[in-house]
């Protein structure tokens, strides 16, 4: 018999959090770099490049490599064998270990977990409750995975009851483009086939645990259905063209993995969860023998790139800028910002909208200016602001309109693509959508020299804030005629693969 004390778990799942958001998994990092060092596509070398920048600088400097901390998800296997020493149910040791985690002072993570989902909305403050999976094993330890998945990748995740006979190759093919780029590729794709629904959703999110080894299957050939499809899709979805965070290019995936599970002989459920540019888990067992030890990566496991602006580079003064200066901005231009820029997403988007529609004044001006769709971290020690990556824009795409055409603002920064209804407000209103790079939030926060909040306090990390910044590196992706780079881009590298591929043959 085991016996394991409540605080050595508390501190263990505390540990693992503040672990992960500031070490990447070594694998991951090898696997972006391998796919930065044969890709092709400019826009996307770069895009990848800021990622292993900022993650480097997360390792060195122990900030979150995205200021979406993520939602807290863990596997807990129980041994039969174990007692545990305490006075608190296992759910409340792990969110205990959980709330110490995302206070710790010294590294601040975000709050992003909202209780009444669909009504209030009002923040926990401290980023519980996790969502927790146990199964009782044989054995006299308690084995634990620890992530934390951001909600822009979440998003993505897709799931459908095929017929028996249907393809799960040309469903993936089908859903694939469908998700944009707001799960901030290249990442990884779990897909979980068989069971009942929740089953397949759970196989799905387990096999993102799973270390990368693409290139050693590749390397030595498929020994059953799971691997064969493994391999299909990671070519045929990597010539989808999608490419890194969207713009096109080579490689949109660095692995899939598959499970599944027997089904019932009417159905065949599937379902994908994509992980993002942030991938964050860890793993530990406890023995009773003390919290788990978790030691910290080799630095020398991170390639040493920079990046750098290069003579294309257009530097752009917020202050100043003029409307017929962003007319000649063409989408995938680089972009350094410099000057005063507004913080705002969903919320305070809903109550401007709301203020708005009563006809009251806004408590910021927002004529002429951009707006970063943003909730950062809270900084530390001499830091401006904590990590400030950009979110989803798509889901401001319903403000769009409104926005634009009844506060004159001029134009917009966030991730990945807009849908139809954003680009045809920004095309009606001569206005610009940018994108910074989903997975570079600390390289972003670097940029950003002041930040002050200047409306809606209550709404915590959505509050909106003035950031004064210096050479923020953004690129143009929709422009003032409507021109989507997330179109161009992967249409383009599709072409691209397809001719390449043809040639070989």
């Amino acid at each position: 018999m085991t016996i394991i004390r409540q605080q050595d778990l508390i501190d263990s799942v505390a540990d693992a959090l503040q672990y992960i958001s500031y070490y990447h998994p070594v694998d991951f990092i090898q696997a972006v770099k391998q796919a930065y060092d044969r890709e092709e596509s400019k826009a996307a070398k770069d895009a990848m490049a800021q990622i292993l920048v900022n993650s480097r600088m997360c390792a060195m400097g122990h900030r979150p490599i995205c200021q979406d901390t993520g939602i807290v998800t863990v596997f807990v296997r129980v041994g039969m064998n174990v007692q545990w020493q305490g006075d608190m149910s296992l759910t409340d040791m792990i969110n205990e270990g959980v709330r110490r985690a995302y206070t710790h002072p010294d590294n601040v993570l975000r709050a992003s977990i909202l209780s009444d989902p669909d009504g209030e909305r009002k923040n926990t403050g401290d980023n519980t409750p996790a969502v927790i999976h146990y199964d009782i094993v044989p054995g006299d330890s308690v084995s634990i995975d620890v992530a934390a998945k951001g909600g822009g990748s979440e998003a993505k995740s897709k799931f459908a009851m095929l017929n028996p006979s249907d393809s799960v190759v040309d469903w993936v093919l089908k859903m694939v483009p469908t998700m944009g780029a707001g799960w901030c590729p290249p990442g990884m794709l779990g897909i979980g086939i068989g069971g009942t629904a929740e089953k397949a959703m759970l196989m799905a999110k387990e096999s993102l645990l799973e270390h990368i080894d693409i290139s050693e299957l590749q390397a030595r050939g498929a020994s059953n259905r799971n691997e064969e499809l493994r391999l299909e899709l990671f070519d045929k979805v990597n010539a989808l063209g999608i490419g890194a965070q969207g713009l096109g290019g080579l490689t949109t995936v660095l692995d899939i993995k598959v499970k599944d599970y027997p089904s019932h002989a009417a159905n065949k459920a599937i379902a994908i969860i994509p992980n993002c540019a942030a991938t964050r888990h860890v793993h530990f067992n406890l023995d009773g023998s003390g919290p788990a030890q978790l030691d910290p990566p080799n630095l020398e496991d991170w390639p040493e790139i920079t990046w750098e602006a290069d003579e294309s580079v257009r530097r752009v003064d917020l202050n100043t800028v003029t409307q017929e200066d962003i007319a000649t901005w063409s989408p995938g231009d680089t972009l350094l910002l410099s000057g005063k820029m507004l913080t705002g997403r969903d919320a305070a988007h809903k109550k401007m909208t709301d203020i708005l529609a009563t006809g009251e004044k806004l408590p910021v001006d927002l004529t002429d200016r951009f707006i970063y769709y943003v909730g950062p971290v809270d900084p530390v020690r001499e830091e401006a602001v904590g990590p400030a990556g950009p979110t989803t824009a798509t889901r401001m795409d319903k403000f769009t309109r409104t926005m634009l055409e009844e506060t004159g603002l001029m134009g917009m920064i966030g991730k990945a693509e807009r849908g139809q209804l954003g680009i045809d407000a920004i095309r009606d209103n001569e206005a610009v959508y940018l994108i910074a790079i989903g997975g570079a939030a600390y390289l972003v926060s670097k940029a950003i020299t002041h930040a002050e909040v200047v409306a809606f306090p209550e709404l915590g990390m959505e509050a909106i804030y003035e950031f004064e910044v210096k050479d923020m590196p953004v690129t143009v992706a929709v422009d003032t005629k409507g021109d989507s780079v997330h179109r161009i881009g992967p249409q383009l590298w599709q072409a691209k693969i397809e001719e390449k591929t043809l040639t070989m043959v």
